[in-house]
């Protein structure tokens, strides 16, 4: 019998290096999650688990670390390249820039006018090129595209226009064009870890982070930043990411039922966190625990990041993805 032993990186668990993905002949599969069992990440991957199962008929095991139990998303991806200590993860395209510049480009600030244009964008599958890159480079494969969230500004002051954002410490994902987008409004951009956030914030090292609501909630960011600017800033991509040396190993059908579930998974993703959005925020903000602050000067900070975007996608040769973008009508 093949054995193929999953080892763990310096934040796996030590129990994690001794499994190997076929244990007495079943293949065991390793996911990741940054969250719990309720949030859209985590559910998505035990629906993936469930789809898998059913299309490929045959006993498999999921092992699913929650909770950050092996590091953030980060860490997730560069274990996926590496092909060892996890499988299968959601990871945002801004941790994919260090195998592929243009990764980032795939749920960049602004790139969307709407949910509507959002799905049209994944409908017509326009990001594949940069897919493509990030399979052939990093040796991780996007087998289906989740996320819908809408991104707003958490913060603890009161943000309602441009003058308001001038000056403003945010934190940002590491990601090179969220940064300069930031600046580019007149921010003061500062990358830090995910988990790291509400202390920077409660510590006055920031002022405050950008999220969807499903992330506010579960990392309780209204507790240090209460007052939610309302800049619908991005609409997130969130792929859902398979370790293709993991991939090349599995018989063909399991690889062939690992792909069909993979976008299955993604759009109940897709589903579950575009539409849990303003009910998530209307219960924070029913329970006092923030409060949605209408911002009024959108349209002039997406003229301020134009250019920036606009230069940022002909550096990575992505202006043709951007320009079908921009031509379509939702």
């Amino acid at each position: 019998m093949n054995r193929r032993a999953l080892l763990g990186g310096a934040l796996a668990a030590p129990a994690l290096l001794s499994i190997p993905v076929r244990a007495q002949g079943v293949i065991t599969l390793n996911g990741a999650s940054q969250f719990g069992d309720d949030h859209p990440y985590t559910r998505t991957m035990v629906k993936f688990e469930e789809l898998v199962k059913q299309y490929w008929g045959k006993p498999v095991n999921f092992v699913l670390h929650k909770n950050s139990s092996l590091g953030l998303e980060k860490q997730y991806f560069e274990y996926m390249a590496q092909g060892r200590a996890v499988d299968f993860a959601i990871v945002s395209p801004a941790h994919m820039s260090t195998f592929s510049k243009a990764a980032p480009f795939v749920d960049a600030p602004f790139i969307f006018r709407d949910l509507a244009h959002w799905n049209q964008v994944l409908d017509q599958d326009l990001f594949k090129p940069v897919a493509d890159e990030v399979e052939k480079r990093a040796r991780v494969a996007m087998i289906g595209y989740g996320g819908g969230g809408t991104r707003n500004i958490f913060a603890n002051k009161k943000l309602t226009n441009l003058a308001d954002m001038r000056g403003l410490k945010v934190r940002v994902q590491g990601a090179p064009i969220w940064s300069r987008t930031f600046a580019a409004v007149g921010m003061s951009p500062t990358v830090i870890a995910y988990n790291e956030i509400y202390n920077a914030i409660q510590n006055n090292v920031i002022d405050a982070g950008e999220n969807e609501a499903a992330g506010v909630e579960q990392m309780r960011f209204y507790e240090v930043a209460p007052d939610l600017s309302m800049t619908q800033h991005a609409i997130t991509i969130r792929p859902l990411c398979f370790s293709v040396a993991t991939l090349a190993k599995l018989p063909n059908d399991l690889q062939a039922a690992i792909r069909r579930a993979g976008k299955e998974a993604s759009i109940f993703h897709r589903q579950a966190e575009s539409g849990a959005d303003s009910q998530i925020l209307e219960t924070l903000e029913k329970g006092a625990k923030l409060r949605r602050i209408e911002f009024t000067q959108r349209a002039e900070m997406k003229k301020l990041v134009d250019p920036v975007m606009a230069a940022y996608a002909k550096e990575i040769d992505a202006e043709a993805i951007l320009n079908k973008i921009n031509a379509l009508t939702s």
